[in-house]
């Protein structure tokens, strides 16, 4: 199956129908747009009786590359990672250098124990938790029919 893309006569060639079409190509370019693109890990969040779990992937990255930091109510999560391809003994015209970075922050409800933050990064996910307070648990009991 191909994937085509279809106009339906919708372009303006008011200045002129090849520059228009040139930098219609060039701009939707996934090449290019992938490399313009923010990187930010997807999240996944979800909750259980006793506390949150929220789940970032971030492949390619180590332990000490992230930065977890609690300011108020507000989790943050960063990381910088820094890799030059660098060989000694040739003389290069050009070299390439590779910056990786990102935040995600995220508000905790009041019901978020701030003192029980546990984090964990294996095989490119990290993993918070963050504990629930006792009074934020939600009791259950069966309720008698009078």
């Amino acid at each position: 199956m191909t994937l085509v893309k279809f106009a339906n006569g919708q372009k303006n060639h008011a200045v002129n129908p090849f520059f228009s079409d040139v930098f219609d190509s060039i701009l939707n370019d996934s090449f290019l747009s992938d490399k313009l693109a923010s990187r930010v890990p997807a999240v996944n969040i979800a909750e259980t009786e006793n506390e949150f779990q929220i789940e970032l992937a971030a492949p390619g990255l180590k332990k000490e590359d992230f930065k977890i930091s609690l300011d108020k109510n507000v989790l943050s999560v960063s990381a910088d990672k820094k890799v030059e391809n660098v060989e000694e003994g040739k003389k290069f015209s050009k070299r390439e250098y590779s910056y990786n970075s990102f935040t995600r922050s995220f508000t905790l409800p009041e019901t978020a124990d701030q003192s029980k933050i546990e984090a964990e990064y294996n095989d490119g996910i990290l993993k918070l938790n963050v504990a629930k307070k006792e009074e934020a648990k939600v009791q259950s009991r069966e309720i008698s029919v009078k």
